[in-house]
């Protein structure tokens, strides 16, 4: 399990500048519009050897101008509960603001190690400046120009320092990791309740590195496997549950502890965005995915046009990513949650898959053959040989031409449908490389 860095602070100090900088992404900055935020908030980014996730608590919410004190204030505490560290930004030409004392408060109080960042110090006379900053209660402030990147590798210096041991984690690597992830009352807790049954004494629970995930092994119905459970410990907390953008945050290390998401929907209210959001770190993180349509009970059309028409509509959200399985179950009746378990178990041996090198070259190159990358400039694109990369973490095939930059995304994804034709890999994505022979 990572570590989380958090960014806080009040609008416009350029927290997503310097989140861009920490994951050296140059995502959707320009365009503010609601809904092309949706993957700015969270990226990875690696220093001296550790990997670790970055959030800018800023970018959840919507019309980020006009965030009053109660949002900002939400924001912060959620940073304090879920962050190993907070970067707290403030702005070097405006100086302490009303807004930043208040930020300030909140964060003299948490045990969560917190760096005041001294945001736009371009040039050196406003380093000066930047010992008003002390006047936060908070400590030293770091000098940085998330703009043109001046003092950001020592932030970073600053930031892996400030990462606690992580205790080595105690279990087993070859049984599957499964986390119920989704948007508050889309059902998480009921399955999961629903899951264990009242038989609490098979399940054995494991503290994970992080301060809050927990791993309970299940060994029941012929199923062995790890539920990751991030809330299991976390007392509920000032922040109201309510709010939807925290689901995000809190999902994020569920997330990437496991192999398997079980992403839950509700039925009465179909996909939304925050859905989509929980879906695109799914998808970030290359895990598997088993999508469940919770509270079906209360669904009055039943019928199997229904459920097509159900489907259709999520696959259609979630594309180009379309071949995962669905399950409708009810958590409350528990009708099919079993279902849910084999599902998720395919997926896992669907990540783990191994095609023989003679067995792809058989299958594929025919095909390619039949119908080549179309040409480029007048140039034909031959693709010799392919062959799957050893101990990756989904799926990787390497497929080899004479031209590789000329093989187009769409291409791809026509490789990609025929092998998951061919081998069925539901529910994993896999990555496809082209290079050259």
């Amino acid at each position: 399990m990572g570590n989380l860095v958090a960014i806080v602070g009040r609008p416009n100090v350029g927290k997503s500048t310097l989140f861009n900088r920490l994951t050296k992404s140059r995502q959707a900055i320009v365009n503010d519009e609601a809904g092309t935020t949706r993957d700015r908030q969270y990226g990875k980014t690696e220093w001296l050897g550790k990997e670790f996730s970055v959030v800018d608590t800023g970018g959840w919410v919507v019309n980020s101008d006009d965030v009053f004190e109660e949002e900002i204030r939400k924001q912060v505490l959620m940073a304090v509960e879920e962050a190993d560290v907070i970067l707290f930004v403030v702005d070097v030409l405006n100086g302490i603001t009303d807004l930043d004392m208040q930020v300030a408060t909140i964060l003299r109080r948490t045990t969560t190690p917190v760096l005041v960042v001294a945001n736009k110090t371009d040039t050196h006379d406003l380093q000066y400046g930047s010992s008003e900053f002390y006047g936060l209660g908070l400590g030293e402030p770091y000098c940085i120009s998330a703009m043109t990147g001046s003092g950001t590798g020592d932030l970073l210096d600053l930031i892996v320092g400030k990462f606690t041991k992580e205790s080595s984690e105690i279990f087993d690597e070859e049984i599957p990791r499964f986390a119920v992830v989704g948007r508050p009352n889309a059902g998480k807790s009921s399955i999961v309740n629903a899951f264990i049954g009242e038989e609490r004494n098979i399940v054995t629970e494991i503290a994970g590195t992080t301060r809050d995930s927990i791993y309970t092994r299940y060994n029941k119905f012929n199923f062995d496997f790890y539920l990751v459970d991030t809330a299991g410990i976390r007392k509920k907390t000032k922040v109201n549950e309510d709010l939807e953008y925290y689901s995000v945050i809190r999902s994020i290390r569920a997330i990437e502890a496991a192999d398997v998401c079980i992403l839950m929907l509700d039925a009465t209210r179909g996909v939304e965005a925050q859905d989509l959001n929980i879906f695109s770190l799914i998808q970030r993180n290359s895990k598997g995915l088993v999508v469940v349509i919770n509270k079906w009970d209360l669904v009055e059309d039943k019928s199997n046009k229904a459920i097509k028409e159900f489907e259709n509509a999520i696959r259609t959200r979630f594309a180009p990513f379309v071949d995962f399985p669905i399950v409708f179950s009810s958590a409350l009746t528990k009708q099919r949650i079993l279902k849910v378990l084999e599902e998720a178990r395919d997926v896992y041996e669907n990540r783990k898959i191994k095609i023989p090198t003679a067995k792809l070259n058989e299958e594929m190159l025919p095909l390619i053959e039949a119908y080549p990358p179309p040409s480029n400039k007048g140039k034909y694109i031959k693709i010799k040989y392919v062959t799957q990369l050893p101990n990756t973490q989904v799926p990787s095939f390497v497929f080899f031409a004479n031209l590789p930059q000329y093989v187009k995304e769409p291409y791809k994804r026509f490789l990609e449908n025929k092998m998951r034709e061919k081998w069925g890999m539901r529910g994993t994505p896999i990555n496809i490389y082209v290079r050259q022979k």
